[in-house]
């Protein structure tokens, strides 16, 4: 991978990219962890929130706005829908769902990107939020909250945002045992859910981060049209099949990669299979923890999900464990742009940086291409067991556009590097 472009994101920790094609540009929303920094467009200083910049030119970012988030806590997840494709919404508007430090909900019109606009407060009171999903062809947003009374701080409430205007509230649903009135041990809590929208009728949740992982794999019909009270049964009712993963490892990102052409790798019978790039979250720095790694769950049948492979980056191959900071996965690409889909996933692996993995044969990914940032001088450090404080990149999260550009943005405040594959790497994505 080459560097085409870069943007400090005033030295703010990064969490969560997203690009999205709008009015003849190319808009970049970048959900922002808790802190506080001086806004460069308005000379004030301001909490970390959600930054907005221009790539139309991938080589020149530009900062268009900044909007606060909740004092500490940030605005860490963004996800945008266009008016024209929502149901209900107006056409002409831009939608912006993000986050409100871990005690809300919002809705912005971004139409104009430089004066994004409030349109409405989705929830609120809240006492966890964290990686949400919207459909934008229903409306239909999940959003991981954590409800008073409900046992866990990360659930999910399902909301109409048709009209964005208008939320519009349709249940609350989690594992059984986190439901309100449960009793005995709390299951792992949410960490995010993707949907495959009403054409492939299914919703993966991810559930914990570096132990005690859970994919669920429910059905979207059931789900939204099923009893909603949370009993214990009416929780049961949409789960198609469930993945416990054990204690040494989470369920950060569950992206699925669906009708994966096996005909090469498998017995001539199967020609066709449903996978989950399950990816888990290093938490612990210098390596004190197992390795956290990405796997490849076979989804083919829904009532018996079952890892295949792994993936995971090796010490040797840069001394990452001794560099300071997190190393191992964090999280994946979340598109499904057609030009990577199904052939390459992109893993943020925090002082190893991003990295390029070819999943065409699902059993047997093999990485490809890697990107490392330098550490700058906004770049904050990270002091390990033996005291020493390094001044290390931790690449967070991940995300591609619809041209094949690559974004990564960094927890340790070193800022956005757009990114383009080259070589034999870009020759499997599908560029043409």
């Amino acid at each position: 991978m080459d560097l085409v472009g870069y943007h400090d994101l005033q030295g703010r920790s990064a969490y969560q990219p997203l690009v999205h094609a709008q009015g003849g540009r190319w808009i970049a929303y970048i959900g922002l962890h808790g802190g506080h920094r001086p806004n460069t467009l308005n000379a004030k200083t301001e909490h970390n929130g959600t930054a907005i910049l221009d790539v139309s030119d991938p080589q020149r970012p530009r900062l268009l706005a900044h909007i606060p988030g909740a004092p500490g806590a940030g605005a860490q997840m963004v996800r945008v829908c266009d008016g024209a494709e929502l149901p209900r919404a107006d056409r002409k508007g831009v939608y912006l769902l993000r986050t409100f430090g871990n005690s809300a909900h919002e809705v912005w019109n971004v139409a104009d990107p430089s004066k994004p606009v409030l349109v409405s407060t989705v929830a609120s009171g809240l006492q966890g939020t964290h990686k949400n999903w919207w459909e934008c062809d229903s409306g239909i947003a999940y959003l991981v909250s954590g409800v008073p009374g409900w046992r866990t701080a990360r659930m999910t409430q399902i909301y109409d945002l048709g009209n964005p205007e208008r939320p519009e509230f349709i249940r609350d649903f989690g594992l059984t045992g986190q439901q309100p009135g449960a009793s005995g041990p709390v299951p792992t809590e949410l960490h995010g859910p993707i949907s495959t929208g009403r054409k492939g009728g299914r919703v993966y949740f991810g559930y914990g981060t570096s132990s005690h992982g859970i994919l669920q794999i429910v059905d979207r019909d059931r789900l939204l049209r099923g009893p909603k009270e949370p009993t214990s049964e009416n929780l049961l009712y949409p789960q198609l099949g469930r993945l416990d993963l054990g204690p040494d490892a989470g369920a950060h990102t569950v992206f699925p990669v669906l009708g994966m052409d096996r005909a090469g790798h498998a017995n001539k019978q199967e020609k066709s299979g449903d996978f989950v790039v399950l990816t888990s979250e290093s938490l612990a720095e210098e390596c004190r923890e197992p390795r956290q790694m990405a796997w490849m769950v076979d989804v083919s049948e829904d009532s018996k999900p079952r890892a295949v492979a792994s993936w995971t980056v090796a010490d040797a191959g840069g001394e990452f464990c001794r560099r300071g900071g997190r190393f191992g996965t964090h999280s994946s690409n979340e598109s499904f742009s057609r030009i990577y889909y199904k052939r390459i996933m992109f893993f943020a692996h925090f002082n190893a940086g991003v990295r390029a993995v070819d999943i065409r044969d699902p059993r047997h990914p093999q990485e490809i291409g890697h990107y490392i940032p330098a550490a700058n001088g906004n770049t904050e450090e990270r002091c390990g067991g033996d005291g020493r404080c390094k001044g290390v990149i931790q690449t967070n999260n991940v995300e591609v556009d619809a041209r094949g550009y690559i974004y990564i943005v960094d927890r340790a405040r070193t800022g956005m590097h757009v990114l383009a594959l080259t070589g034999p790497a870009r020759a499997i994505a599908a560029f043409e």
